[in-house]
C-alpha cells in the first residue's frame, strides 16, 4: 500500500496564495482554524506571509488577525503595505484596532490610520490613547444608542436596517441625551409590547457604567457582582465612549495573569515565541539570567566565609540546599499571595505592617512544623540530636525570613513603581539563600564540637 503523505499546512497556504485561489484559501483557513492557521504562517518567509494575508479578503485576513495574540498580529501587520494593512484593520472590531496599532512603530500605525476611512480612523485614535487594562482600552465602539428624543419606531426601522452588524447580542442599546450624555439603558424586549410612538425617554432605565481609566479589577468586581454582559463606558462629562464586554474583561484578566507567570519565570518583555529573531529572545532571557548569576554568587559566597565549618561537618553540605528550597517555597507563597491581592486592590503598598503581621503568624506555624520535620530526619540518619536542632532551627527561623520578605517586599515594589512580578522573585531567592546558608553554618560553629566527628 502506498503511504499518503499529507501536505504541510504552511506549503497548502502558500500553493493557495501563488494561485491567486482567494476562495480556496479562505475555505483552508477556515477548516484548520486559527491557530494551525497562525502556526503555519510562521512556518512561511516574510513574502510569503504577505501572500497569503493579502490573497485572502480584508474580512478574513481581520477574522484571522483577531483570534491572533496581539502582539504576534502586530508583527504580522507591520510586514505589509500600508493600504492592505489599512484595508485589514478597517475589518477588525475597534478594541482589536486599538490593540493592534498600539503594538505598532508610530510612523507605521499613523501610516495604516491614514489610510483607513475617516470615520473609522477617528475612532481608533480615541482608543489609543488609552492602555490596554483599563475600561478605555477594553471597550468597543460598536454599540446600539439613540438620543432619548427617539421613538419605538425609529429603534425598530434602524435595527431592521442594521441586521447584519451583529451589535445588538446582548440586547440592550444605550439612550443618549442630544448632547451625548449617557441618560440610561434600553432593553430591546421591551420594544415588543410598546406603541410604536412612545419615546424611548419613558421606556429608558437607569444604567450602571463605569469611568474610562477604570481598571481591570473593578471592571471584574463589578461583572461578578453584576452578571451583565456588558457595561457602558463614560468620560468626566458623562459623554458615552463606548462598551466594555464580559468576555473581554475576562481574557484580558487571562492575558494578565499568563503575564505575571512569564514574568515570574524570568520571560519578560511581552509573550515570547521561537520565530522572533534569535537576539530579541536571548537579550529578553538574559536580561534576567544575568542578574540572577550576580544573586547567586553572593548568595555562595556566605558559604565561603564558613568554609571551615562545612569542611568538619560535612553533612551539613545535605542540608544547606534544603533549608534555602524548602525557605524559598514559604516565601514563594507569600509573594502569590501578595501580588494577587495588589491587583485586586484588596491590600495597599502602604499596609506593610499588617501584611507582615499576617504573615509571620503564618511563617512562625508552618516554620515549627517544617523545622521538626527536618530535624527529624537529621537525628534519623546521623543519630545527632544537635545536628538536627541546628538544621531544624535554622529552617524555622529562615521561614520566617522568607514569609516577611515574600510579602512585604511586592508592596515596596508597587510603592517604588516597579513591577513586583519581575523583581520580587529575585530579591527573594537571594535573600532566603543568603540567610539559610548563614543560619545553618553560623549555628553549626557555635556548637561545633558536638556536631563534627
Amino acid at each position: 500500500m502506498t503511504e499518503v503523505i499529507e501536505t504541510p499546512h504552511w506549503e497548502r497556504l502558500d500553493a493557495l496564495a501563488q494561485a491567486g485561489d482567494a476562495k480556496g484559501l479562505e475555505s483552508y483557513v477556515e477548516t484548520i482554524g486559527p491557530s494551525e492557521t497562525f502556526r503555519a504562517l510562521l512556518r512561511l518567509g516574510p513574502e510569503a506571509r504577505e501572500r497569503v494575508l493579502t490573497t485572502l479578503s480584508p474580512e478574513g485576513a481581520a477574522d484571522l488577525i483577531e483570534e491572533i495574540p496581539e502582539e504576534h498580529a502586530a508583527d504580522l501587520i507591520e510586514d505589509l503595505e500600508a493600504k492592505d494593512a489599512a484595508s485589514i484593520v478597517s475589518e477588525m472590531e475597534s478594541d482589536d484596532q486599538a490593540d493592534v496599532l498600539a503594538n505598532l512603530d508610530p510612523a507605521d500605525a499613523e501610516a495604516i490610520l491614514a489610510r483607513m476611512p475617516p470615520k473609522e480612523a477617528a475612532e481608533a485614535r480615541k482608543l489609543l490613547p488609552f492602555p490596554r487594562d483599563v475600561a478605555g482600552g477594553l471597550m468597543v465602539t460598536e454599540y446600539l444608542s439613540y438620543p432619548d428624543t427617539a421613538t419605538v419606531r425609529d429603534v425598530i426601522e434602524d435595527l431592521n436596517r442594521r441586521t447584519e452588524e451583529g451589535i445588538a447580542e446582548d440586547l440592550h442599546a444605550y439612550v443618549v441625551s442630544g448632547a451625548g450624555r449617557l441618560i440610561g439603558t434600553l432593553d430591546l424586549r421591551d420594544l415588543v409590547l410598546a406603541r410604536r410612538d412612545t419615546l424611548l425617554a419613558q421606556l429608558l432605565k437607569p444604567s450602571a457604567h463605569v469611568k474610562a481609566d477604570a481598571p481591570l479589577d473593578e471592571l471584574e468586581r463589578f461583572f461578578v457582582r453584576s452578571g451583565e454582559a456588558a457595561v457602558p463606558v463614560v468620560d468626566a462629562h458623562q459623554g458615552l465612549l463606548g462598551v466594555v464586554r464580559h468576555e473581554d474583561v475576562a481574557e484580558a484578566l487571562a492575558a494578565r495573569s499568563e503575564d505575571d507567570f512569564r514574568k515570574t519565570q524570568g520571560i519578560v518583555g511581552g509573550d515570547e515565541i521561537r520565530s522572533l529573531p534569535l537576539a530579541v529572545r536571548s537579550r529578553r532571557r538574559l536580561s534576567w539570567l544575568s542578574v540572577n548569576i550576580l544573586l547567586n554568587i553572593i548568595a555562595a559566597s556566605v558559604i565561603a566565609v564558613y568554609e571551615e565549618t562545612l569542611a568538619a561537618a560535612i553533612a551539613l553540605a545535605v542540608f544547606l540546599p534544603i533549608v534555602s528550597d524548602m525557605s524559598g517555597c514559604s516565601g514563594n507563597q507569600a509573594v502569590a499571595v501578595s501580588i494577587r491581592e495588589l491587583s485586586l486592590g484588596i491590600t495597599k503598598p502602604f499596609e506593610l505592617m499588617r501584611v507582615w503581621l499576617q504573615e509571620i503568624k503564618v511563617g512562625l506555624i508552618n516554620g515549627v512544623v517544617l523545622g521538626a520535620l527536618l530535624a527529624l530526619a537529621a537525628i534519623l540518619w546521623k543519630g545527632n540530636p544537635w545536628l538536627g536542632l541546628v538544621v531544624g532551627g535554622a529552617l524555622a527561623a529562615n521561614t520566617l525570613v522568607a514569609v516577611s520578605i515574600g510579602g512585604t517586599v511586592p508592596l515596596v515594589l508597587k510603592r517604588l513603581k516597579f513591577d513586583p512580578a519581575v523583581a520580587s522573585g529575585p530579591i527573594l531567592t537571594t535573600v532566603t539563600d543568603m540567610c539559610g546558608f548563614f543560619l545553618v553554618l553560623s549555628f553549626a560553629t557555635a556548637i561545633l564540637p558536638r556536631i563534627s566527628g
